[in-house]
């Protein structure tokens, strides 16, 4: 894809995305941080459930410096329900970094957006080339699909081989003129043409120079590795209560969930009861004993590399005062003001549960 052909690649895709672009709030604008914000977002979560959150965040957090200034419970509560947790807690570094290194502007080179906590080369690449017009390939998935099947590449995308031929084409395709938009038009036509199953070859401003397509091998590439079981793990949760108030625990920052509040507990080990593996969790958690009582609930929930049965007892406060050993901090919460905090989607069916019943009481 060199001389010609490249040139006549480019003004066709970029005519097809002049026609078929998606409606989104965020190419509406050209400030970089709006930019960022949205690229982080979508990260591993689809554009449909990105919208709202993204229009929310911004009334919240307007600029750079209003989220610098954000604690950051502030910024995970709004980020609440998005999941992958950690790209909030980077979001927020990287606007305080941005402000003590970079005078509150978000830095328009490679080099300064790399420095930043959650950007990687796909991320620089979609704000240097979206909000700065810098010819910058930017490379999801989708495109990557994309150009497999038009130069017709049969390994595996997680190859080293085929991501460098991929990264060398894209980059010969980028004009010094929209690049932006040509980014977006290869995610977009992945995205809405070129899908990983039955992709819609009739509807493709490319489908002359597919060589895919030509072979008949559209369906077949790129190839899918199979995708191992996920473990499961048993994790416990403990409802203990005090003057009509719950005692809840906020995460290391660190790690899975990150930052976000709790009940205490954790996963059970192997040959554990749930009770017996439920009181060590609260002990090692903050320091107190506790008597495990009913199981009121479980909550079935999948993450990325693991599924989780979360059982939640009541338990009841048996000696020890609380303090911070295995969290971040605690506090006894009253339950009608739980849903103040930055929960996770399975502590918060919890916490409905906990809503039912102290309505009822």
């Amino acid at each position: 894809m060199t001389g010609p052909d490249t040139r006549n690649f480019t003004r066709r895709l970029l005519a097809w995305y002049d026609k078929n672009s998606r409606d989104l709030p965020w190419r509406k604008t050209h400030d970089p941080y709006a930019i960022w914000v949205s690229e982080i977002m979508l990260q591993q979560t689809q554009v449909d459930t990105v919208i709202p959150y993204f229009r929310r965040f911004l009334k919240r957090f307007p600029t750079i410096r209003s989220l610098a200034r954000a604690s950051r419970e502030d910024v995970l509560k709004s980020w609440e329900n998005l999941g992958y947790y950690a790209r909030a807690r980077h979001l927020h570094e990287g606007a305080v970094k941005v402000v003590e290194d970079y005078g509150g502007e978000l830095p328009a080179t490679h080099e300064g957006l790399l420095s930043l906590p959650g950007i990687g080369a796909y991320t620089a690449g979609a704000i240097l080339s979206i909000a700065f017009e810098k010819p910058v390939p930017a490379i999801d998935g989708n495109v990557r699909r994309v150009m497999s099947r038009l130069m017709a590449l049969r390994k595996p995308l997680r190859e080293p081989s085929v991501q460098k031929k991929i990264e060398k084409a894209v980059q010969a395709l980028m004009p010094k003129d929209r690049p932006g938009q040509l980014n977006q038009a290869m995610m977009d036509l992945g995205a809405t043409v070129c899908l990983p199953r039955n992709p819609a070859c009739g509807r493709c401003p490319l489908a002359g120079a597919c060589l895919a397509r030509t072979r008949g091998l559209q369906n077949n590439i790129p190839p899918v590795p199979k995708r191992a079981a996920l473990p499961h793990r048993d994790m416990t949760a403990g409802i203990i209560r005090k003057n009509g108030r719950v005692l809840v625990v906020r995460r290391p920052e660190k790690g899975l969930l990150g930052g976000l509040w709790k009940f205490p507990g954790g996963r059970r080990e192997d040959g554990q009861s749930l009770q017996r593996g439920l009181r060590q969790s609260v002990h090692g958690e903050v320091g107190i004993d506790v008597a495990v009582d009913r199981k009121l609930l479980f909550v079935e929930h999948g993450f990325t590399h693991f599924l989780m049965t979360l059982h939640v007892y009541s338990c009841r406060h048996l000696k020890g005062r609380p303090k911070a050993l295995g969290c971040a901090e605690w506090a006894w919460a009253p339950v009608e003001r739980l849903g103040n905090l930055a929960f996770s989607k399975a502590d918060r069916v919890i916490i409905r549960a906990l809503f039912e019943t102290h309505s009822k009481t």
